[in-house]
């Protein structure tokens, strides 16, 4: 836990390196740690950004010393620019270290494959794993999935480094995934159920607690890391966390349920973005200070969904809960969630499934996710599609996330195969 002292000197610094913050601060009275009220700090949300930091004319990309990332893209269609100064370089690379120590202990591996997409993860994933002391390779996620799999075969890489979109790919198309000898898995850049991780620990051959999630955003970097002994993700160093309830964040949001809260993060590290009370739009559930080692540690349960006002219907659909339920039934599959209008449609790629499956994925998706049950009955959703598709790996190499909602027109929602 952070003192006080700490998150005000967050704030201190992020007012100098930002005029417009410290304009918006400076209702607060007093200048003490003591005299601090943190609730009347404003909260960064995306309009804000929009408004002073996502511009043409940032300040910051001027600078020879600052390192700018773009984002892989946004509901907009436009990339973000992210500035990391070099101290948020260094301390970037600081805690991934100590968070990939700690999922990885003192195991001895030798090989690591870094299988990644664009932005900070993919530039600084080499440096991490060369500076743990192992020999590293690199592979775009835009290549052929079939050069994916020819690297693995002959790097054999003891730990990969990846993102469930990817891993999927490559289980989906690989005769024996197992064969690669990867001994563990960490994970990076999307939501992954645990019915999911289950299921693709199974294929790898690895027990369930060979498989780790990690949790971060360009804007922070390293957010949290899943700790398996306490069945819970845990806060990397130099953040303090809040929940905030979608209504309290803006009146056209439906309230959450009890458990759930929007996540608002403070770095103490960050000085080249707004890092103080930044709201993340994503949703996490049952967040808590936990003792780590007898030490308080603040920790969540899991990511489940994000919220915001492009997302129509969206902050109501948990794609966590829906890959939950669908790999109940399934072995190996890649599940697409995809809206349009009132229209929910849920695409299945993989080996055939029966009618009965595609059934029993509906039922269960209809009636085991209250939220979704709840539109259904209300008439915000007209049901739910599910689609048995054949895997193409040319239709899945184009973007780098895949697990996100997807909004298209309704003549493209219909599928091949099978559909209950």
């Amino acid at each position: 836990m952070h003192e006080l002292s700490d998150l005000w000197q967050a704030v201190e610094r992020i007012k100098r390196n930002f005029p417009w913050y410290a304009e918006l601060s400076g209702r607060l009275q007093g200048n003490t740690a003591a005299d601090l009220r943190w609730s009347s700090l404003p909260l960064v949300t995306s309009s804000l950004l929009e408004k002073h930091y996502y511009t043409e004319h940032q300040p910051l990309a001027l600078r020879p010393d600052v390192h700018c990332y773009k984002t892989s893209g946004t509901s907009s269609g436009r990339r973000k620019s992210i500035c990391y100064s070099p101290a948020d370089e260094d301390a970037y690379v600081r805690i991934k270290l100590d968070v990939f120590r700690s999922i990885l202990g003192d195991c001895g591996f030798r090989r690591a494959l870094s299988d990644m997409g664009t932005g900070h993860a993919e530039a600084t994933a080499v440096e991490v794993f060369r500076r743990l002391g192992m020999e590293v390779e690199s592979v775009s996620f835009r290549l052929p999935i079939e050069h994916h799999l020819e690297r693995l075969a002959a790097f054999r890489p003891e730990v990969l480094y990846t993102m469930p979109s990817i891993l999927e790919r490559i289980l989906l198309a690989s005769s024996d995934p197992a064969s690669y000898g990867i001994r563990h898995v960490i994970l990076v850049g999307e939501i992954a159920s645990p019915a999911w991780k289950e299921r693709a620990a199974q294929k790898l051959g690895l027990g369930a607690e060979r498989i780790t999630d990690t949790y971060g955003s360009i804007e922070i970097g390293t957010i949290a890391y899943y700790d398996h002994s306490l069945g819970r993700y845990v806060f990397a160093e130099g953040l303090f966390a809040e929940g905030i309830a979608a209504e309290a964040l803006d009146g056209n949001f439906e309230p959450l349920p009890e458990e759930e809260r929007v996540l608002v993060l403070t770095s103490t590290v960050r000085e080249a973005f707004p890092a103080v009370r930044y709201v993340t739009y994503d949703v996490v559930r049952d967040l808590r200070t936990t003792d780590v080692d007898g030490v308080p540690r603040q920790s969540f349960h899991s990511v489940v969904k994000r919220i915001g006002p492009d997302l129509k219907h969206g902050e109501k659909i948990s794609i966590y809960d829906i890959e939950d339920v669908v790999f109940r039934y399934v072995k190996e599959a890649s599940v697409r969630v995809r809206i349009n209008g009132n229209a929910l449609a849920l695409h299945i790629y993989g080996p055939p499934l029966s009618a009965a499956v595609l059934a029993g994925i509906r039922h269960d998706v209809e009636n085991r996710i209250p939220e979704i049950g709840i539109m259904i009955r209300s008439g915000i959703l007209d049901g739910i599609q599910v689609v048995g598709e054949t895997f193409d790996d040319a239709e899945h190499r184009g973007s780098v996330k895949s697990k996100k909602i997807a909004y298209e027109d309704a003549d493209s929602i219909n599928g091949q195969g099978g559909s209950a």
